[in-house]
């Protein structure tokens, strides 16, 4: 009877203490070596269509941004601008024109260029909502107007590689080239050239099931981070072909079962503990694009929406398409507007580290108290994000340790929850000693060996 009521004791200590669902386990990347060197693309490449060209463009796309509107960037104008903050801009290349008056190239992983070509336009598109200068032409200015930018070109669509194998092809970043390899590659070289922001519009899917090999680009982000560089991501769009072809769920019971129910996978955009990795909302509505990748990594979102930037001399709101103009949309250009925003912040609080730069985009962002799959902590507000008076947060990471990236854990374990078991399991052992004395002592050596058995077996948590 008192063995009985001895483990009865311990049954009431340990009780409820056992996690509803256990987190999926971090995997810890292992840190491979990545170089920027040699700067050109990992195979032989050729073009293999024509590049892109912009539609004419509608009658109110010289007005001021949607998205800009949205997020009052012009109220944010009045804390910062951008100035003295670098952007390195990975992409399909950055094609100078007069409206982007800091920029230079930074290597081209895709040809033999410089970074300063783009036939795709995409990167050109998101450089300019970063940090295109206002003109007396139209309404239309970046971000952070007074920001340098960097232009690595990594991939491009009109681009592959001139010996197609067949099957086992590596996983790439969009539909034409760039590997996940040169990715990495990219993005050490923005970080070794100095930039503080490093924006990443580009996004390689696989369905959850078929896994995916980002362990360079973990590493690559971890460079990225000693170097103290806040890196943007982009969370993903849905496509009819690819890796991106499933929607993950809107909602979870958990966050741990958030991540078990991924249907696909996204990277860099996985890592959003790290980084900032945004989804896309209406620039009008600020309901999420149903077009946006959801999943557990998003950490905030901005307009994706009715999107126009300035290329060359006009604003462009559509490419030329096979069936007429496509709007240009996505979730690259919500991460471009996140970038400004973080080098708005760089600007006005030089002393921050891209930690703590992070940090202060997403504590204002506009959302609810819980994380949302969609838009993550809620959509970004640059002028809280430049004004709020923050109480100074615990536990940040810090860049100088070099830490090595994980793959993003649903929530930070409950420590209190840790102590409590680590207390009941001493409580248990020190039940089960005082039980093994006593039975020793009245039943002989016989029992006391049964009764340790017993008090032994494996427990179910």
């Amino acid at each position: 009877m008192r063995l009985a009521a001895l483990a009865a004791i311990l049954a009431l200590l340990t009780a409820g203490l056992a996690p509803a669902a256990a987190a999926p386990p971090p995997r810890v990347a292992a840190l491979v070596p990545v170089q920027a060197e040699p700067v050109g693309p990992a195979q032989p490449t050729q073009q293999r269509t024509h590049c892109a060209r912009p539609a004419p463009p509608a009658a109110d796309a010289a007005t001021e941004a949607a998205g800009h509107r949205l997020l009052d960037i012009a109220g944010a104008w009045r804390f910062s601008r951008g100035a003295g903050v670098r952007v390195a801009v990975i992409d399909t290349g950055v094609t100078p024109h007069p409206r982007l008056h800091r920029l230079r190239g930074g290597g081209d992983y895709v040809g033999t260029g410089d970074g300063l070509a783009d036939c795709d336009l995409h990167g050109t598109l998101v450089a300019g909502i970063i940090a295109a200068a206002p003109s007396s032409g139209d309404d239309l200015a970046g971000v952070a107007p007074e920001a340098a930018l960097i232009s690595i070109r990594q991939s491009s669509g009109a681009y592959d590689t001139r010996s197609r194998g067949e099957g086992g092809a590596p996983v790439s970043v969009g539909a034409g080239y760039g590997p996940l390899s040169t990715l990495a590659r990219a993005i050490v070289r923005a970080a070794e050239l100095g930039a503080q922001v490093i924006n990443v519009s580009e996004v390689a899917c696989t369905p959850a099931e078929a896994g995916i090999d980002d362990d360079a680009v973990a590493s690559a982000l971890a460079f990225a981070q000693r170097r103290d560089a806040v890196v943007v991501a982009a969370a993903g769009n849905l496509t009819d072909s690819g890796g991106c072809r499933d929607q993950n769920p809107p909602a979870a019971p958990s966050p741990a079962a958030a991540w078990t129910q991924v249907r696909s996978v996204a990277t860099p955009a996985r890592f959003g503990r790290e980084i900032l990795t945004v989804g896309a909302v209406d620039a009008v509505t600020a309901v999420p694009a149903e077009f946006s990748l959801r999943g557990p990594w998003v950490t905030v979102a901005a307009p994706g929406t009715q999107v126009v930037s300035p290329v060359g001399g006009r604003p462009v709101d559509a490419l030329d398409g096979e069936q007429g103009p496509r709007p240009v949309a996505g979730t690259s250009y919500a991460a471009a507007y996140v970038s400004g925003v973080a080098a708005l912040v760089r600007a006005r609080y030089p002393r921050l580290s891209a930690a703590q730069v992070r940090e202060r985009i997403v504590r204002t962002a506009r959302g609810g108290p819980d994380h949302d799959a969609a838009v993550g902590f809620g959509v970004v507000d640059p002028v809280a994000a430049l004004t709020a008076d923050l109480p100074a947060a615990e536990d940040l990471p810090d860049p100088a340790r070099g830490t090595a990236l994980a793959t993003p854990m649903p929530e930070e374990p409950d420590r209190r929850g840790i102590i409590a078991v680590a207390t009941a399991a001493a409580i248990g052992s020190a039940v089960v000693v005082g039980a093994y004395v006593l039975t020793r002592r009245r039943c002989g050596p016989g029992a006391a060996r049964a009764a340790t058995r017993r008090s032994a077996s494996p427990r179910r948590w």
